[in-house]
């Protein structure tokens, strides 16, 4: 951070202490209109976990006991602002009996003693806005056997913080922290008399706001998944309170919407989770298909490269590969190494899986999780075919060139063509890939290749080789496996079998021109406590001339059948 960035930030935080102290001193009176309809989405288990005194916020776990949630002592910062952004209030919405609202209530009403006179945390413009808006979602919930000393504070406080709103959200940078602050203050516009001068800037500022963030395809930069469902909710939300309050919102910010939608879909697996690329999970469950029925968008998913992925599908089987350079450069602080990597679905089960983002677990996860062995692609022993910035937290270097062709079969099969030459610079190779999927789903066929494609790529290769002594560049191609597949080595060695709990069996072959092994592996999934242990396959070989291949096949048993009674076993939150 430069010396002129962390000015910024500390006038920043100056003038929120100074706006928030002013704010929390007003006495004007504020009446609720009648409350919404809840809009955001809980989980019934992390409430029971919240009640039972397991506090889990940003991936961290503090046993409450017999204190409440503003006496816990805060393990990291994210602990403490997921804490003041409130969404927890939402998984006690979801179990919604007496016992939830009155520890809800409680807990609202203790936030209001210790910080509602804005001498301590929580009162950013994003941290507001989160707050504002499911005190709003929620009021009903919240308020009902309150009494009338006791409304009247709920209703100063949400007055209070609306009025920062109104003077700070300019103070958020460009994002999703500006997105969430607006759509606080335009839950206040919309339901608190008194407050309805703030409903049209504030839905003009918010549909230019997205408008910096989403481009004319309907992607983000950071090419993060889950962060483009995150702006899409948000969105989507504002415009359903808006139409709902009859409030027109602006044709840039349904626009945004409708460009979103596809891209979303495109993303999503068959078991209506994202793709867990560059930093993004596959978002909570349900979320995804809440946020696109709500949206009213229907339009299908698009074809061909979106948002740096393409998406193949067939039968019960879904491939999302990641088929673009990385994000890099400061403002992309969530790039993954993982070019030309893909994700395998099969129904509602996941099969082959990237690491995913390792940042809840730590600085050491983090930086392991975006490094190439975390994906299931090629990668060179010992390097990565993008590198992280030294002392700095974004991808400086990666893969320029990433060509990528779509081959349709005469027997409707489709293949994937790419290359990156993330190992041009330090090896003269350039990664090569095919991936093509059967008409039936039944079969996924791939290659992957090294390769010196001029003389210049050939001299540095030779310098290389000469460098090890003749022994070639070692190289490896992972296929991460998710917790839930259990595989065995078969055939002597030669094949690994992959049993689904759907009961599908898939085995996976090679070549021979490569040692194949069976290892342990991570699966970092947010919401979890630790690392989950898994397996991966990998294929290791070495590369001693200009071209060297590998080809393998993914199939799906014989005597599996093409559609298997696939029953989940219940939406439990597990803590591991």
């Amino acid at each position: 951070m430069t010396g002129d960035s962390r000015f910024s930030t500390r006038f920043s935080r100056w003038r929120n202490r100074r706006h928030a102290r002013r704010a929390a001193r007003s006495r004007q009176k504020v009446e609720l209109v009648e409350p919404p309809e809840p809009r955001t989405i809980g989980s019934y288990g992390r409430g029971r976990h919240l009640l039972s005194g397991k506090v889990m916020l940003a991936g961290y776990l503090v046993s409450a006991g017999p204190q409440n949630i503003w006496e816990l002592r805060s393990p990291v910062q994210a602990f403490d602002d997921a804490r003041h952004g409130f969404a927890w209030l939402d998984d006690l919405a979801a179990v919604g009996d007496t016992v939830a609202r009155n520890v809800a209530q409680t807990w609202v009403l203790e936030w209001i003693v210790r910080f509602g006179k804005a001498k301590s945390g929580g009162w950013t413009p994003e941290l507001t806005g989160r707050r504002v808006m499911r005190w709003i979602n929620h009021a009903d919930f919240l308020m009902r056997g309150l009494n009338d000393d006791q409304t009247e504070q709920f209703l100063k406080s949400l007055g209070q913080q609306s009025l920062f709103l109104h003077r700070r959200w300019h103070g958020t940078p460009d994002g999703i922290a500006r997105l969430e602050a607006l759509l606080g203050l335009i839950y206040a516009g919309l339901y608190l008399k008194g407050r309805e001068d703030y409903v049209d800037p504030a839905a003009q500022a918010l549909s230019e706001a997205a408008e910096v963030l989403v481009d004319e395809e309907g992607g983000i930069t950071s090419r993060n998944p889950e962060e483009l469902l995150e702006i899409f909710t948000l969105l989507t939300l504002a415009a359903e309170a808006l139409e709902k309050s009859r409030h027109r919102p602006q044709d840039e910010h349904i626009a945004i919407i409708q460009r979103i939608a596809p891209i979303l879909r495109a993303l999503r697996h068959a078991d209506g989770g994202l793709t867990r690329f560059h930093g993004g999970g596959r978002g909570l469950d349900g979320r995804l298909d809440h946020a696109l029925a709500r949206s009213g968008v229907k339009t299908l998913h698009k074809t061909g490269n979106v948002m740096g992925y393409q998406r193949l599908s067939a039968g019960r089987i879904t491939l999302i590969a990641d088929v673009a350079p990385p994000p890099m450069g400061q403002g992309c602080e969530t790039g993954h190494a993982s070019t030309l990597a893909f994700e395998l679905t099969s129904g509602r089960r996941p099969v082959i899986v990237n690491c995913g983002d390792g940042r809840i677990f730590g600085q050491d996860w983090s930086r392991a999780g975006r490094a190439t062995p975390s994906h299931s692609t090629l990668g060179i022993e010992g390097h990565s075919s993008a590198r992280i910035a030294e002392n700095a937290n974004y991808l400086s270097s990666g893969p320029e060139k990433v060509p990528l062709e779509i081959i349709r079969a005469d027997d409707n099969s489709v293949m994937i063509e790419g290359a990156h030459d993330g190992y041009a610079a330090s090896h003269g190779l350039f990664h090569i890939r095919q991936l093509e999927l059967s008409p039936d789903g039944r079969t996924i066929s791939g290659s992957d290749a090294l390769t010196a494609v001029n003389d210049l790529h050939k001299a540095r290769f030779d310098a290389v080789l000469d460098n090890s002594l003749l022994q070639g560049v070692l190289f490896q191609i992972r296929f991460h496996l998710h917790p839930d597949v259990h595989a065995t080595l078969d055939m002597g060695g030669n094949a690994v079998s992959l049993t689904l709990k759907s009961t599908e069996v898939w085995v996976f072959r090679h070549d021979g021109r490569a040692s194949m092994t069976l290892e342990p592996s991570v699966y970092l999934e947010k919401g979890r406590l630790h690392p989950r242990a898994t397996k991966q396959v990998v294929l290791t070989a070495r590369a001693m001339t200009y071209a060297t291949r590998v080809t393998w096949t993914l199939a799906k048993a014989k005597d599996t059948p093409n559609a298997v009674r696939d029953l989940e076993e219940g939406d439990l939150f597990v803590l591991e």
